[in-house]
């Protein structure tokens, strides 16, 4: 007997479709169907179903719609695109938006395969209810999830060829047009007929208006045999051409001037060129002269430039000076700078140093001074030096004399003689640099202190503490210690491989041994405790003349163990045993006798 497939409305469902036929009774709002396996068999549909039996996909609606033929069938499709699969389909569920089973249905058995099993099909399941009201169902869905079935598309196609549903032609967007004949119309949306053009073509053809020829068109012309003729209207004729040839023909030809003879020539104003065919005018030549006055005499080795610092400053040379101190330790001014604030600097360098005997190689010292206008804090000016050596200045300072003007004092060791001073500065400031700088024991009273940095080097090498580490001597550590690692144990410790397996002090002459965070034994003034198993591949000894050794020369076929137990039959036992048993034992009796036995 053959299988019957059919469709049947829940019990669920009828009442829904009923309390919508009546008056002012809600429309049912179809809007999901649901695809199942039946559990792995083909179901029976059930009225009092309220959901499928078993489950695999469910999706929107993909169309609902009322049949052409038949008024009171409703039409619901559903569309499982090409990538969903890996089920059978033997069972289907129409829902509404409220999640209530309308419908049930079983179908032919299918498997809807997926995309990684090598086929993929898109697949439209339909289900068609017959209801007593169509206006009972709402019969739209939501088109963003919709998928177009072939049927769908071809249907359209089809309506759409029918139709006349097109845009007319403009002069911007192509479209329908009518044709036309006519050719006297000024319509812009009708198109031209090859008649039409036609009849505009040989009318136009028939026509000719001949218009006089002139010099910006074309035309007809009239024929002239002058040669000394002004107009604009006439054309020369071949014989009036040929005269004009023959006279110009006799007459001087003119020849280029060149080094060698006379002639024409073409006048230059370039003071740059190189030409021998081209004459100078007279303001190439005052250019040249004026050129010539504003250089310099190769004769006078400079002494005619303006400004001289300025003129080594624009070529990139060095501005220097000779600095003489005197044979003492102390403060001197070494230059006077006027430094307007806020947009100036200065820079100052030194070569040279104190010290007097041969062979003090430190004594080539570099110091640099750096001066920054700042904006009156403190004082108008930022001073800073850097050294390079231990004979190099140490100290400097400024006086605010009036302005934007400063002294500028540094403070160098003794024998601190025959320095050279280079020095720079903005465009907007000055510095004047004094070879006989005036002296003080002591930094002036009314002088602003700057700022001295020491530039380490191997003969400037800085400090343990300059650079905040321990002496090779030995020093304190404020804090744990990590070696490959950070450190977790905190505290006074040393960890070493990881973070938390290394030494730590628990306390006053206790240092905790950990291991993964976990302490394991201690050592204080009494001894080494463990609280785990002491493995070692030695021997142990104890005491300190004669000695009491435990080892062992790995060679046994068994494990023995010395153990001390006891209980309150046999307080206390000092028992010998391998693998397979005890050997011997020694036991104090709870009278304080002493039992030894031999297995």
């Amino acid at each position: 007997m053959s299988t019957k497939f059919k469709t049947v409305i829940t019990t669920a469902g009828a009442a829904k479709l009923a309390a919508a036929t009546m008056p002012g009774g809600k429309k049912i709002n179809l809007n999901v169907m649901a695809v199942g396996d039946g559990g792995g068999k083909l179901p029976e549909p059930d009225a009092g179903q309220t959901q499928l039996v078993n489950e695999v996909w469910r999706h929107t609606l993909n169309k609902i719609s009322q049949d052409n033929r038949y008024s009171n069938y409703i039409v619901a499709e559903l569309v499982i695109p090409p990538e969903v699969g890996g089920f059978w389909m033997r069972e289907l569920g129409l829902y509404d938006d409220e999640g209530t089973l309308i419908a049930v249905a079983n179908m032919a058995e299918s498997y809807k395969p997926e995309l990684a099993e090598g086929s993929g099909r898109a697949q439209t399941c339909r289900m068609v209810i017959i209801v007593s009201s169509v206006e009972s169902v709402a019969l739209s869905i939501d088109s963003t999830m919709v998928m177009a079935t072939q049927d769908y598309v071809d249907d359209r196609l089809a309506e759409h060829e029918k139709s006349r549903r097109h845009p007319d032609a403009t002069l911007k967007e192509k479209g329908f047009t009518q044709l036309s004949n006519a050719t006297d119309s000024e319509s812009e949306t009708l198109a031209a007929t090859p008649k039409a053009v036609k009849t505009a073509y040989d009318l136009a053809n028939a026509k000719y208006t001949a218009q006089d020829a002139t010099t910006t068109r074309k035309g007809i012309v009239q024929l002239s045999n002058a040669t000394d003729s002004p107009s604009e209207t006439l054309a020369a004729t071949p014989k009036a051409v040929k005269v004009a040839y023959d006279l110009a023909n006799a007459k001087y030809t003119a020849q280029d001037a060149t080094t060698a003879r006379k002639g024409i020539i073409q006048l230059s104003n370039a003071t740059d060129s190189t030409s021998e065919t081209l004459a100078a005018t007279s303001k190439a030549v005052k250019a040249a002269m004026d050129n010539a006055n504003g250089r310099l005499a190769k004769n006078s080795n400079g002494g005619d430039i303006p400004d001289k610092k300025q003129f080594a400053r624009t070529i990139g040379a060095v501005t220097s000076t000779n600095i003489t101190f005197n044979n003492a330790s102390g403060w001197y001014k070494i230059a006077t700078v006027v430094m307007p604030q806020a947009t100036s600097t200065a820079v100052i360098k030194l070569y040279g140093g104190a010290g007097f005997n041969v062979g003090l190689f430190e004594q080539a010292a570099i110091s640099e001074l750096v001066l920054r206008a700042g904006n009156g804090s403190p004082v108008g000016i930022t001073a800073t030096l850097w050294r390079r050596s231990p004979t190099s200045a140490n100290e400097v300072a400024w006086v605010n004399t009036s302005g934007d003007t400063y002294d500028i004092y540094i403070n160098i060791g003794q024998h601190a003689y025959w320095l050279i001073a280079q020095y720079d500065y903005t465009g907007n400031a000055n510095v004047t640099l004094y070879s006989t700088p005036e002296y003080s024991s002591v930094q002036p009273g009314n002088s602003t202190s700057g700022q001295t940095y020491t530039i380490y080097s191997s003969l400037m090498k800085p400090t343990a503490g300059d650079v905040g580490a321990l002496p090779i001597t030995g020093g304190q550590l404020n804090g744990p210690l990590s070696i490959g690692t950070d450190n977790a144990l905190g505290g006074n410790s040393i960890v070493l491989g990881d973070n938390d397996t290394g030494f730590k002090q628990d306390g006053d002459g206790i240092l905790g041994i950990y291991a993964n965070n976990a302490r394991v034994g201690y050592i204080d003034n009494s001894g080494l405790h463990m609280s785990v198993d002491v493995l070692t591949n030695g021997g142990i000894r104890a005491g300190d003349g004669k000695r009491l050794s435990l080892t062992s020369n790995n060679n046994s076929t068994m494990t023995a163990t010395f153990n001390l137990w006891g209980d309150a039959n046999r307080p206390t036992v000092i028992e010998l045993d391998d693998d397979q048993g005890w050997h011997l034992y020694s036991q104090r009796n709870p009278d304080g006798s002493i039992v030894f036995t031999v297995n």
